[in-house]
């Protein structure tokens, strides 16, 4: 008769995959979110910082609505195969296939998506982002440099 440990050590097994997967999640998401985002004013002259940050966010807007309408297209593509070799380099298992299933479903591969009605957004940490990730989890989970 098995004891009781196998079912413990499979129980750790799952929570050791599911920190990696989390971190995993983490990683893209930093990706995605440094990969879109616009210069700050700091960068500009601050005599052109306002008109600069307009155009830039405009711009941003821009590129973020094209990749949107095709969301398999190279955005998307760069920012996975980005987020998959952060992964790699940090012993994090993960699959181009698994990331965009989990994309897709999560966001429609919309980088600016924000979950503004579950309990995390009434309680003022909404999730966000192409994974739909809140804050505190990232955080928590991110790699280092990231």
């Amino acid at each position: 008769m098995l004891k009781n440990t196998n079912i413990r050590a499979r129980a750790r097994a799952l929570t050791k995959t599911q920190k990696l997967t989390t971190a995993g999640v983490a990683a893209f998401g930093c990706c995605a979110m440094v990969l879109s985002a616009a210069p700050s004013q700091a960068q500009t002259p601050a005599h052109q910082a306002p008109a600069s940050a307009a155009r830039a966010h405009k711009a941003v807007q821009h590129e973020v609505q094209q990749s949107v309408t095709k969301a398999s297209g190279s955005n998307l593509d760069s920012w996975i195969r980005q987020s998959l070799a952060i992964m790699k380099q940090n012993g994090i298992p993960g699959s181009y296939s698994g990331i965009y299933r989990n994309v897709m479903r999560e966001s429609s591969g919309n980088p600016m998506a924000i979950n503004k009605w579950d309990v995390n957004a009434i309680n003022g940490i909404p999730s966000k982002g192409l994974l739909q990730v809140i804050d505190p989890t990232f955080r928590a989970y991110h790699v280092p440099g990231t």
